[in-house]
């Protein structure tokens, strides 16, 4: 019988996009980080698993390199003793890790997913957590993305980006929730 409670899944929540924020690039969604925080108590409260993706750049110049400030995870989203803490180097927390084993092998169906970046590892994260057979939710108001300009020179604003994703992941790859519903449906579970 799969695991009653959902898995939470917070991707990259790293200093290293408030030293992109620093350096003039422009996100959306700022209170990203305190939905965060709620997911967090929520599912500790509920004694539900968590796992912690952290990313690790590989590239010389990367903000993610262990040895840099960017590395270290963002104050209030640290992991606590007994969490799981998953160091993944590519976009997908899936591949070149021992995530999905780890889901598996605790019988865990749903997923609930968070973090940064939406277009990113995040999306990346939740598609292949929905190729891969789980029961993936993301949750719209706890990640957030930058500005971007694309191949052709147009800007596209983080806005924009955030909400395609969401329609591109929609009923496909994942439900699209909101913090609160799924606070809400973890109040009920424990009752």
């Amino acid at each position: 019988m799969p695991h009653r409670l959902p898995a939470l899944i917070v991707v990259d929540v790293q200093r290293a996009f408030d030293e992109w924020e620093a350096a003039g690039k422009r996100r959306n969604n700022p209170d990203a980080l305190a939905r965060i925080v709620d997911l967090l108590a929520a599912f500790r409260a509920s004694a539900a698993p968590i796992f912690h993706i952290r990313h690790e750049g590989t590239k010389p110049n990367s903000t993610f390199l262990p040895t840099r400030t960017g590395y270290a995870v963002k104050d209030g989203a640290r992991e606590q003793a007994g969490e799981a803490v998953i160091v993944k180097r590519v976009n997908s927390a899936f591949i070149g890790t021992d995530l999905e084993m780890r889901l598996r092998a605790s019988d865990i169906a749903t997923l609930v997913i968070c973090g940064a970046t939406t277009n990113h590892c995040v999306e990346t994260t939740t598609r292949m957590a929905g190729n891969l057979g789980f029961d993936a939710r993301l949750v719209r108001d706890a990640t957030w993305t930058f500005d971007r300009t694309g191949p052709d020179g147009d800007t596209h604003s983080a806005e924009e980006i955030h909400a395609m994703t969401l329609s591109n992941l929609n009923g496909e790859f994942a439900r699209i929730v909101t913090t609160s519903e799924v606070i809400t449906s973890l109040t009920a579970m424990r009752q």
